[in-house]
């Protein structure tokens, strides 16, 4: 019977003679699906994708965890100390003390400073690098070693550098309003620090190359005005990126007081939420195209119920019951639905690996912080519109096959 059922499926959805408006909106409602689910499987891989460059690049220059402590001059006192006990704990890879500063950076000479954030990072090879620009500088891909001047070194990133126009082996005045001398006026006066640059660096991260400068730690130290064993925070690489939330409650309930600890997922939580938002509003819009495909589906079964209805009623007076009909445009719903959610997964499949692998959609770098389109397949995203398609061409099957299988045979003869 089952095989009947489905004989009786594939012949109603072919073109008979004189036939051939149905079978043209079955291929429409079958290319509806079809795109729709590609470009819903595209829109969410490009979504996913672009979370995932801006992750990526968020983590090439920042720490996992962040251990920070409570108090009024805002330092991290005795820092050795707390490094010792925070790599003694699991999960915890490496960890190495920081200096922060919001400074502004000048040439010699120059009018106007560029405002920035100065980092000064421990160089000791003997640790595990906090970060990856932490590790590139211990590696020497980036350096931080002290020039033939005798000058503390500095790195710029790449964009602010060709803002200023300098290069290697060009002087800069770094001006910190956080060690403030008064004079003799009784007024206060920043403190001015001659540095060298020693190299450029490029993050991809608009923003970082713009606005980050990094140092050795003792100098970013003896700028700002603080001692040699303290430091403005620890910054901690974890074993697993995405755990580090769970991780850094642990480590804070470890520490105890008067520490904290904050995760670079907390300090983003803004950034990742929009974009969460912005990939569930552009599903939704473009899961539009699905629903409409499904309606597709309802509008042909209804004209093959209309079409057919004389061969309906031969099919009950030979013996076919109501469930027997209800199957067979049930079957012809989800043939097409599942037909058409197939090449529409392939495609959208397709079209995302091409998009990451070829890179062929260019966008500005200094807007989106990556320069092409990414394309980043999840199994789970693609799964559950795979089911959901499929769901709703089972649910638009409903209301023609019960009306076909609610047909009586005589009314179905006599209907032609």
């Amino acid at each position: 019977m089952k095989r009947l059922n489905w004989f009786i499926a594939r012949h109603y959805l072919r073109a008979g003679r004189g036939r051939g408006l149905l079978s043209l909106i079955t291929w429409i409602a079958l290319g509806g699906v079809t795109l729709g689910v590609a470009a819903l499987i595209t829109v969410i891989s490009v979504m996913g994708g672009m979370q995932g460059e801006l992750r990526g690049k968020i983590l090439e220059s920042t720490p996992h965890l962040y251990v920070l402590e409570y108090s009024t001059s805002l330092r991290l006192q005795d820092y050795r100390q707390v490094v010792d006990s925070i790599l003694a704990m699991d999960d915890v890879v490496g960890a190495a003390p920081f200096a922060m500063s919001s400074v502004s950076v000048m040439r010699q000479g120059a009018d106007y400073p560029q405002p920035a954030y100065l980092f000064g990072v421990d160089i000791d090879t003997t640790r595990i690098a906090a970060t990856d620009m932490e590790r590139s500088i211990i590696d020497g891909s980036l350096d931080l070693t002290t020039p033939a001047s005798g000058l503390p070194p500095l790195l710029l990133g790449s964009v602010l550098a060709d803002r200023m126009g300098v290069f290697p082996g060009d002087s800069l005045v770094v001006l910190s309003m956080e060690n403030l001398k008064q004079d003799m006026f009784g007024g206060f006066q920043p403190t001015l620090r001659q540095f060298e640059v020693t190299g450029t660096f490029t993050t991809g991260m608009y923003e970082y190359d713009l606005q980050n400068v990094y140092t050795r730690l003792d100098a970013a130290q003896e700028l700002i005005g603080i001692d040699s064993l303290d430091a403005s925070g620890i910054g901690v690489r974890t074993a697993d990126a995405e755990r580090a939330t769970e991780i850094g409650l642990r480590l804070g309930d470890r520490l105890g007081g008067p520490y904290y600890v904050e995760s670079w997922i907390t300090r983003n939580r803004a950034l990742f939420s929009a974009l969460e938002l912005e990939k569930l509003a552009l599903g939704v819009i473009v899961f539009l195209i699905v629903i409409v495909a499904a309606f597709n589906i309802v509008s042909t079964l209804v004209m093959v119920v209309s079409d057919r209805t004389k061969e309906i009623g031969i099919l009950r007076t030979m013996g076919m019951t109501q469930a027997g009909i209800l199957r067979v445009f049930v079957l012809q719903g989800v043939w097409i639905g599942v037909i058409g959610t197939a090449a529409g997964a392939a495609l959208g499949i397709g079209l995302s690996w091409a998009l990451d692998r070829f890179e062929f959609i260019k966008i500005p770098g200094d807007v989106y912080f990556v320069d092409h389109l990414p394309a980043t397949l999840d199994l789970v995203d693609t799964s559950l519109v795979i089911v959901a398609s499929i769901a709703i061409s089972l649910v638009a099957t409903i209301y023609p096959a019960v009306q076909a299988s609610r047909l009586e045979p005589v009314d179905a003869i006599r209907h032609e």
